[in-house]
């Protein structure tokens, strides 16, 4: 059987991989936990990869 190859996935240099995340605000709930926020990374709009570059042909 023929056997595909694919793209490799190209991970994002801004945030490594981890798109999302949850910051803590310092702040505690009643209950004891801490307040977080969610954050996405804005270059990769929180996918965690990026597109493949176009390629460009160069004027010599």
């Amino acid at each position: 059987m023929p056997q595909h190859n694919h793209a490799p996935i190209r991970i994002c240099p801004n945030c490594s991989g981890f798109a999302s995340v949850a910051i803590a605000t310092g702040v505690r709930l009643r209950d004891g936990s801490r307040d977080t926020v969610p954050v996405n990374c804005q270059p990769c709009n929180g996918t965690g990869t990026i597109a493949r570059p176009l390629a460009t042909a160069k004027a010599v």
